[in-house]
Protein backbone atom coordinates (compact mmCIF):
# COMPACT_ATOMS: atom_id res chain seq x y z
CA UNK A 1 0.00 0.00 0.00
CA UNK A 2 1.35 3.66 -0.56
CA UNK A 3 1.53 5.64 2.32
CA UNK A 4 -0.25 8.94 2.00
CA UNK A 5 2.18 12.02 1.89
CA UNK A 6 0.61 13.59 5.27
CA UNK A 7 1.55 10.38 6.97
CA UNK A 8 5.06 10.70 4.91
CA UNK A 9 5.43 14.46 6.24
CA UNK A 10 4.92 13.21 9.88
CA UNK A 11 7.33 10.41 9.67
CA UNK A 12 9.64 13.08 7.91
CA UNK A 13 9.48 14.98 11.22
CA UNK A 14 9.66 12.58 13.53
CA UNK A 15 12.71 11.06 12.21
CA UNK A 16 14.67 14.65 11.62
CA UNK A 17 13.51 16.26 14.68
CA UNK A 18 14.30 13.18 17.11
CA UNK A 19 17.64 12.66 15.24
CA UNK A 20 18.14 16.03 15.63
CA UNK A 21 17.69 16.09 19.27
CA UNK A 22 19.59 12.51 19.93
CA UNK A 23 22.48 14.15 18.12
CA UNK A 24 22.23 17.30 20.32
CA UNK A 25 22.22 15.36 23.14
CA UNK A 26 24.69 12.90 22.54
CA UNK A 27 27.54 14.77 20.25
CA UNK A 28 27.30 18.58 20.97
CA UNK A 29 29.37 20.52 19.68
CA UNK A 30 31.44 17.51 17.99
CA UNK A 31 33.18 18.26 15.01
CA UNK A 32 31.73 15.46 13.09
CA UNK A 33 28.07 16.15 13.61
CA UNK A 34 29.43 19.95 12.22
CA UNK A 35 30.69 18.50 9.27
CA UNK A 36 27.66 16.19 8.46
CA UNK A 37 25.12 19.00 9.01
CA UNK A 38 27.15 21.09 6.73
CA UNK A 39 28.00 18.55 3.90
CA UNK A 40 24.70 16.30 3.96
CA UNK A 41 21.89 17.66 6.28
CA UNK A 42 21.84 21.09 5.09
CA UNK A 43 22.99 20.68 1.33
CA UNK A 44 19.69 18.07 0.96
CA UNK A 45 17.25 20.85 2.42
CA UNK A 46 18.71 23.84 0.14
CA UNK A 47 17.99 21.83 -2.65
CA UNK A 48 15.03 20.71 -1.72
CA UNK A 49 14.28 24.89 -0.88
CA UNK A 50 15.84 25.59 -4.45
CA UNK A 51 13.57 23.51 -6.52
CA UNK A 52 10.27 24.92 -4.77
CA UNK A 53 11.84 28.63 -5.79
CA UNK A 54 13.07 27.27 -9.24
CA UNK A 55 8.80 26.56 -9.42
CA UNK A 56 7.98 30.29 -7.97
CA UNK A 57 8.25 32.36 -11.10
CA UNK A 58 5.70 30.59 -13.67
CA UNK A 59 3.41 29.94 -10.93
CA UNK A 60 3.08 33.46 -9.78
CA UNK A 61 3.04 34.42 -13.46
CA UNK A 62 0.21 32.16 -14.57
CA UNK A 63 -1.40 31.79 -11.29
CA UNK A 64 -2.49 35.86 -11.16
CA UNK A 65 -3.23 36.17 -14.74
CA UNK A 66 -5.46 33.94 -14.79
CA UNK A 67 -7.06 34.45 -11.12
CA UNK A 68 -6.87 38.63 -13.11
CA UNK A 69 -7.99 37.08 -16.36
CA UNK A 70 -11.19 35.24 -14.06
CA UNK A 71 -12.03 38.06 -11.95
CA UNK A 72 -12.56 40.00 -15.33
CA UNK A 73 -15.76 38.62 -16.23
CA UNK A 74 -16.47 42.12 -13.93
CA UNK A 75 -17.07 43.66 -17.11
CA UNK A 76 -19.95 41.04 -18.18
CA UNK A 77 -21.36 40.05 -14.99
CA UNK A 78 -21.28 44.00 -14.03
CA UNK A 79 -22.12 43.81 -9.95
CA UNK A 80 -21.64 40.49 -9.35
CA UNK A 81 -18.11 40.54 -10.02
CA UNK A 82 -17.41 44.31 -8.50
CA UNK A 83 -18.74 42.89 -5.38
CA UNK A 84 -16.96 39.70 -5.47
CA UNK A 85 -13.66 41.51 -6.14
CA UNK A 86 -14.42 43.98 -3.15
CA UNK A 87 -15.71 41.36 -0.70
CA UNK A 88 -12.30 39.49 -1.30
CA UNK A 89 -9.88 42.32 -1.31
CA UNK A 90 -11.73 43.69 2.24
CA UNK A 91 -12.15 40.15 3.59
CA UNK A 92 -8.46 38.92 2.78
CA UNK A 93 -7.03 42.36 3.83
CA UNK A 94 -8.86 41.77 7.04
CA UNK A 95 -7.37 38.03 7.48
CA UNK A 96 -4.00 39.31 7.12
CA UNK A 97 -3.78 42.19 9.32
CA UNK A 98 -5.48 39.91 12.33
CA UNK A 99 -2.89 37.27 11.49
CA UNK A 100 -0.35 40.05 11.75
CA UNK A 101 -1.24 41.87 14.32
CA UNK A 102 -1.73 38.75 16.78
CA UNK A 103 2.54 38.00 15.58
CA UNK A 104 2.89 41.86 17.12
CA UNK A 105 0.84 40.89 20.10
CA UNK A 106 1.73 37.52 21.37
CA UNK A 107 5.41 37.19 19.51
CA UNK A 108 5.92 33.77 19.34
CA UNK A 109 8.93 33.60 17.89
CA UNK A 110 10.82 35.35 20.97
CA UNK A 111 11.96 34.03 23.71
CA UNK A 112 15.23 32.23 22.29
CA UNK A 113 18.26 32.49 24.40
CA UNK A 114 21.01 34.99 22.67
CA UNK A 115 23.30 32.40 22.40
CA UNK A 116 21.48 29.62 20.29
CA UNK A 117 20.01 32.85 18.19
CA UNK A 118 23.11 34.05 17.44
CA UNK A 119 24.22 30.26 16.58
CA UNK A 120 21.42 29.92 14.57
CA UNK A 121 21.36 33.44 12.64
CA UNK A 122 25.36 32.79 11.78
CA UNK A 123 25.34 32.20 7.92
CA UNK A 124 21.49 32.21 7.71
CA UNK A 125 21.26 35.37 5.39
CA UNK A 126 24.09 34.38 3.08
CA UNK A 127 22.56 30.75 2.45
CA UNK A 128 19.13 31.84 1.99
CA UNK A 129 20.79 34.42 -0.47
CA UNK A 130 22.34 31.46 -2.21
CA UNK A 131 19.15 29.64 -2.61
CA UNK A 132 16.69 32.92 -3.56
CA UNK A 133 18.55 34.99 -5.46
CA UNK A 134 17.35 38.09 -4.76
CA UNK A 135 17.63 40.71 -2.49
CA UNK A 136 14.88 42.80 -0.16
CA UNK A 137 13.29 45.64 -1.95
CA UNK A 138 13.79 49.21 -1.65
CA UNK A 139 11.23 51.28 0.37
CA UNK A 140 9.09 54.57 -0.08
CA UNK A 141 8.90 56.30 -3.32
CA UNK A 142 12.17 54.23 -4.55
CA UNK A 143 9.64 50.87 -3.87
CA UNK A 144 6.69 52.16 -5.66
CA UNK A 145 8.90 52.99 -8.56
CA UNK A 146 10.72 49.23 -8.64
CA UNK A 147 6.73 47.62 -8.55
CA UNK A 148 6.99 48.76 -12.08
CA UNK A 149 9.16 46.44 -14.09
CA UNK A 150 11.34 48.37 -17.48
CA UNK A 151 12.14 44.43 -18.44
CA UNK A 152 9.87 42.37 -16.63
CA UNK A 153 12.25 39.50 -18.30
CA UNK A 154 15.37 41.24 -15.99
CA UNK A 155 12.84 41.61 -13.33
CA UNK A 156 12.31 37.81 -12.80
CA UNK A 157 16.44 37.21 -13.28
CA UNK A 158 16.84 39.33 -10.63
CA UNK A 159 14.25 37.58 -8.02
CA UNK A 160 12.31 41.13 -8.26
CA UNK A 161 8.92 39.19 -7.49
CA UNK A 162 6.89 42.48 -6.62
CA UNK A 163 7.65 43.59 -10.62
CA UNK A 164 6.68 40.03 -11.60
CA UNK A 165 3.16 40.16 -9.68
CA UNK A 166 2.74 43.65 -11.37
CA UNK A 167 3.64 42.58 -14.76
CA UNK A 168 1.14 39.12 -14.24
CA UNK A 169 -1.44 41.64 -12.79
CA UNK A 170 -1.17 43.45 -16.12
CA UNK A 171 -1.43 40.29 -17.57
CA UNK A 172 -4.96 38.87 -16.32
CA UNK A 173 -6.11 42.96 -17.04
CA UNK A 174 -5.15 42.88 -20.64
CA UNK A 175 -6.57 39.18 -20.98
CA UNK A 176 -9.77 40.41 -19.38
CA UNK A 177 -10.23 42.98 -21.38
CA UNK A 178 -9.37 41.53 -25.06
CA UNK A 179 -12.11 39.01 -26.78
CA UNK A 180 -9.85 37.98 -29.66
CA UNK A 181 -9.60 34.29 -30.98
CA UNK A 182 -5.71 34.80 -30.46
CA UNK A 183 -5.62 35.96 -26.32
CA UNK A 184 -8.14 33.00 -25.58
CA UNK A 185 -5.19 30.88 -26.96
CA UNK A 186 -2.42 32.28 -24.97
CA UNK A 187 -4.94 32.10 -22.01
CA UNK A 188 -5.35 28.54 -22.61
CA UNK A 189 -1.54 28.45 -22.65
CA UNK A 190 -1.62 30.42 -19.55
CA UNK A 191 -3.92 27.60 -18.30
CA UNK A 192 -1.30 24.95 -19.67
CA UNK A 193 1.91 26.62 -17.86
CA UNK A 194 -0.31 26.79 -14.68
CA UNK A 195 -1.33 22.79 -15.08
CA UNK A 196 2.67 21.97 -15.79
CA UNK A 197 3.63 24.10 -13.08
CA UNK A 198 1.12 22.32 -10.58
CA UNK A 199 1.92 19.16 -11.58
CA UNK A 200 6.29 20.22 -11.15
CA UNK A 201 5.25 21.48 -7.40
CA UNK A 202 3.50 17.80 -6.98
CA UNK A 203 6.54 15.90 -7.78
CA UNK A 204 9.03 18.30 -5.38
CA UNK A 205 6.24 18.35 -2.60
CA UNK A 206 6.41 14.45 -2.90
CA UNK A 207 9.89 14.72 -2.05
CA UNK A 208 9.03 17.19 1.08
CA UNK A 209 8.91 14.26 3.48
CA UNK A 210 12.78 14.11 3.05
CA UNK A 211 13.44 18.32 3.10
CA UNK A 212 11.88 18.29 5.77
CA UNK A 213 13.55 15.54 7.53
CA UNK A 214 17.29 17.27 6.27
CA UNK A 215 16.14 20.90 7.29
CA UNK A 216 14.43 19.42 11.18
CA UNK A 217 17.38 17.40 11.72
CA UNK A 218 19.81 20.99 10.99
CA UNK A 219 17.58 22.98 13.33
CA UNK A 220 17.12 20.69 16.32
CA UNK A 221 20.63 19.14 15.97
CA UNK A 222 22.19 22.98 16.69
CA UNK A 223 19.34 24.00 18.54
CA UNK A 224 17.88 21.07 20.74
CA UNK A 225 14.44 21.13 22.33
CA UNK A 226 14.09 24.73 22.73
CA UNK A 227 13.23 24.68 18.86
CA UNK A 228 9.83 22.30 18.98
CA UNK A 229 8.69 25.32 22.12
CA UNK A 230 9.06 27.94 19.51
CA UNK A 231 7.25 25.76 17.20
CA UNK A 232 4.29 24.95 19.45
CA UNK A 233 3.66 28.39 20.29
CA UNK A 234 3.68 29.78 16.28
CA UNK A 235 0.93 26.53 16.24
CA UNK A 236 -1.27 27.90 18.69
CA UNK A 237 -1.27 31.27 16.99
CA UNK A 238 -1.57 30.69 13.64
CA UNK A 239 -5.05 28.65 15.14
CA UNK A 240 -6.06 31.26 17.16
CA UNK A 241 -6.12 33.47 14.47
CA UNK A 242 -7.88 31.20 11.64
CA UNK A 243 -10.52 30.94 14.62
CA UNK A 244 -11.07 34.40 15.52
CA UNK A 245 -11.39 34.89 11.83
CA UNK A 246 -13.54 32.11 11.09
CA UNK A 247 -16.29 32.78 13.91
CA UNK A 248 -15.64 36.34 14.69
CA UNK A 249 -15.42 37.98 11.27
CA UNK A 250 -17.52 35.47 8.78
CA UNK A 251 -20.03 35.48 11.47
CA UNK A 252 -20.26 39.61 11.44
CA UNK A 253 -20.04 39.24 7.33
CA UNK A 254 -23.07 36.74 6.74
CA UNK A 255 -25.21 38.78 9.06
CA UNK A 256 -24.59 42.61 8.49
CA UNK A 257 -23.93 42.08 4.64
CA UNK A 258 -25.54 38.93 4.15
CA UNK A 259 -28.75 39.16 6.26
CA UNK A 260 -28.22 35.72 7.25
CA UNK A 261 -28.14 34.04 10.47
CA UNK A 262 -24.44 32.84 11.38
CA UNK A 263 -26.05 29.91 13.31
CA UNK A 264 -28.43 29.02 9.89
CA UNK A 265 -24.93 29.76 7.84
CA UNK A 266 -22.51 27.67 9.96
CA UNK A 267 -25.25 24.58 10.09
CA UNK A 268 -25.64 24.53 6.39
CA UNK A 269 -21.80 25.39 5.23
CA UNK A 270 -20.82 22.85 7.97
CA UNK A 271 -20.46 19.67 5.47
CA UNK A 272 -18.06 21.65 3.23
CA UNK A 273 -16.22 23.04 6.10
CA UNK A 274 -15.51 18.99 6.92
CA UNK A 275 -14.86 18.02 3.29
CA UNK A 276 -12.08 21.42 3.22
CA UNK A 277 -10.70 19.73 6.73
CA UNK A 278 -10.53 16.52 5.19
CA UNK A 279 -8.75 17.36 2.06
CA UNK A 280 -6.95 20.68 2.37
CA UNK A 281 -8.13 21.21 -1.13
CA UNK A 282 -10.43 24.32 -2.10
CA UNK A 283 -10.33 23.13 -5.60
CA UNK A 284 -11.35 19.03 -4.11
CA UNK A 285 -13.83 20.65 -2.17
CA UNK A 286 -15.74 23.10 -4.81
CA UNK A 287 -18.48 20.30 -5.53
CA UNK A 288 -19.59 20.06 -2.19
CA UNK A 289 -19.23 23.79 -1.22
CA UNK A 290 -21.28 24.34 -4.79
CA UNK A 291 -24.16 22.02 -3.75
CA UNK A 292 -24.39 23.22 -0.24
CA UNK A 293 -24.65 26.82 -1.33
CA UNK A 294 -27.98 25.91 -3.11
CA UNK A 295 -29.41 23.08 -1.23
CA UNK A 296 -28.21 24.48 2.40
CA UNK A 297 -28.28 28.33 2.11
CA UNK A 298 -31.23 28.60 -1.15
CA UNK A 299 -28.47 31.01 -2.99
CA UNK A 300 -29.30 31.86 -6.59
CA UNK A 301 -27.42 29.00 -9.17
CA UNK A 302 -25.75 31.68 -10.87
CA UNK A 303 -24.47 33.89 -8.51
CA UNK A 304 -23.31 30.76 -6.39
CA UNK A 305 -21.75 29.06 -9.17
CA UNK A 306 -19.82 32.52 -9.82
CA UNK A 307 -18.72 33.20 -6.63
CA UNK A 308 -17.11 29.70 -5.47
CA UNK A 309 -15.67 28.91 -8.84
CA UNK A 310 -13.57 32.00 -8.73
CA UNK A 311 -13.37 32.00 -4.60
CA UNK A 312 -12.08 29.45 -4.50
CA UNK A 313 -8.42 30.11 -6.34
CA UNK A 314 -8.83 33.73 -6.10
CA UNK A 315 -10.33 34.08 -2.18
CA UNK A 316 -7.79 32.28 0.03
CA UNK A 317 -8.55 34.53 3.41
CA UNK A 318 -6.80 31.73 5.24
CA UNK A 319 -3.80 31.40 3.22
CA UNK A 320 -3.30 35.16 3.04
CA UNK A 321 -3.24 35.02 6.91
CA UNK A 322 -1.24 31.89 7.15
CA UNK A 323 1.42 33.72 5.08
CA UNK A 324 1.24 36.66 7.02
CA UNK A 325 1.98 34.85 10.49
CA UNK A 326 4.35 32.61 8.86
CA UNK A 327 6.94 35.15 7.99
CA UNK A 328 6.46 37.91 11.07
CA UNK A 329 6.73 34.43 13.19
CA UNK A 330 10.03 34.01 11.39
CA UNK A 331 11.47 37.31 11.49
CA UNK A 332 11.22 37.21 15.14
CA UNK A 333 12.68 33.70 15.05
CA UNK A 334 15.60 35.18 13.25
CA UNK A 335 15.66 38.32 15.15
CA UNK A 336 15.18 40.39 11.78
CA UNK A 337 13.50 43.48 12.68
CA UNK A 338 10.75 44.45 10.48
CA UNK A 339 10.02 48.32 9.95
CA UNK A 340 5.57 49.51 9.82
CA UNK A 341 6.95 49.81 6.20
CA UNK A 342 8.18 46.61 5.58
CA UNK A 343 5.07 44.38 7.47
CA UNK A 344 3.05 46.50 5.38
CA UNK A 345 4.59 45.08 1.96
CA UNK A 346 4.04 41.51 3.69
CA UNK A 347 0.50 42.63 4.24
CA UNK A 348 0.38 43.53 0.34
CA UNK A 349 1.72 40.57 -0.63
CA UNK A 350 -0.02 38.26 1.06
CA UNK A 351 -3.31 39.55 -0.72
CA UNK A 352 -1.98 38.92 -3.82
CA UNK A 353 -0.44 35.81 -2.66
CA UNK A 354 -4.02 34.76 -2.06
CA UNK A 355 -5.41 35.36 -5.03
CA UNK A 356 -2.34 33.21 -6.97
CA UNK A 357 -1.98 30.80 -4.51
CA UNK A 358 -3.36 27.38 -5.94
CA UNK A 359 -6.37 25.57 -3.66
CA UNK A 360 -4.61 22.26 -3.51
CA UNK A 361 -2.58 20.71 -0.52
CA UNK A 362 0.78 22.70 0.20
CA UNK A 363 0.04 25.48 -2.77
CA UNK A 364 0.96 28.67 -0.56
CA UNK A 365 4.58 27.37 0.50
CA UNK A 366 6.18 28.45 -2.55
CA UNK A 367 4.88 31.99 -1.93
CA UNK A 368 5.81 31.85 1.53
CA UNK A 369 9.39 31.18 0.65
CA UNK A 370 9.23 33.75 -1.84
CA UNK A 371 8.14 36.80 0.77
CA UNK A 372 10.78 35.46 3.08
CA UNK A 373 13.07 36.20 0.73
CA UNK A 374 11.38 39.64 -0.15
CA UNK A 375 12.29 40.93 3.16
CA UNK A 376 15.18 39.38 4.06
CA UNK A 377 14.11 36.61 6.65
CA UNK A 378 16.45 33.37 6.52
CA UNK A 379 14.26 31.38 4.00
CA UNK A 380 15.70 27.64 5.05
CA UNK A 381 13.47 28.91 8.41
CA UNK A 382 10.08 27.21 6.43
CA UNK A 383 11.84 23.99 7.40
CA UNK A 384 10.41 24.40 10.69
CA UNK A 385 7.01 25.32 9.26
CA UNK A 386 7.03 22.23 6.95
CA UNK A 387 6.92 20.02 9.88
CA UNK A 388 3.69 21.25 10.84
CA UNK A 389 2.05 22.23 7.52
CA UNK A 390 -0.29 19.69 6.81
CA UNK A 391 -2.46 20.69 10.50
CA UNK A 392 -2.33 24.07 9.74
CA UNK A 393 -3.04 23.55 5.58
CA UNK A 394 -6.54 21.46 6.71
CA UNK A 395 -6.90 24.49 9.04
CA UNK A 396 -6.77 27.08 6.59
CA UNK A 397 -8.51 25.31 3.43
CA UNK A 398 -11.57 25.07 6.00
CA UNK A 399 -11.21 29.09 6.72
CA UNK A 400 -10.62 29.62 2.79
CA UNK A 401 -13.66 27.17 1.80
CA UNK A 402 -16.06 28.59 4.32
CA UNK A 403 -14.81 32.53 3.29
CA UNK A 404 -16.09 31.23 -0.73
CA UNK A 405 -19.41 30.55 1.21
CA UNK A 406 -20.03 33.82 3.15
CA UNK A 407 -18.63 35.45 0.14
CA UNK A 408 -21.68 33.96 -2.17
CA UNK A 409 -24.04 34.99 0.63
CA UNK A 410 -22.94 38.66 1.08
CA UNK A 411 -23.18 38.76 -3.20
CA UNK A 412 -26.18 37.16 -3.25
CA UNK A 413 -27.46 39.41 -0.67
CA UNK A 414 -26.44 42.61 -2.35
CA UNK A 415 -27.98 41.40 -5.81
CA UNK A 416 -31.01 40.73 -3.98
CA UNK A 417 -31.19 44.23 -2.68
CA UNK A 418 -30.63 46.12 -5.88
CA UNK A 419 -33.12 44.15 -7.78
CA UNK A 420 -35.59 44.04 -5.02
CA UNK A 421 -35.95 39.76 -6.40
CA UNK A 422 -36.20 37.48 -3.37
CA UNK A 423 -34.17 34.11 -3.62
Amino acid sequence: MRVPLHTRMILGVALGAGAGLVAHLTLGEDVRLASFIRLVARPAGQIFLRLLFMLVIPLIFSALALGVAGIGDVRRLGRVGLRTLAYTVVVSTVAVLLGVGLVNLLRPGEGMSDELRARLTAGAAERAAGITGGSAPKAGWDLLVQIVPDNPLKAAAAGDMLAVMFFSLMIGVGLALTSTEPARRFQEALEGLYDVTMRLIGMVISMAPYGVAALLFTLTAELGFEILVQLARYVGVVVLALALHQFVVYSLAVRFLGGMSPVRFFRGVQEAMLTAFSTASSNATLPTALRVAEQNLRLPPQISRFVLTIGSTANQNGTALFEGVTVLFLAQFYDVPLSLGRQLLVVFVCILGGIGTAGVPAGSLPVVALILGMVGVPVEGIGLILGVDRFLDMCRTTLNVTGDLAAAVVVAHGEEAHTGVRH
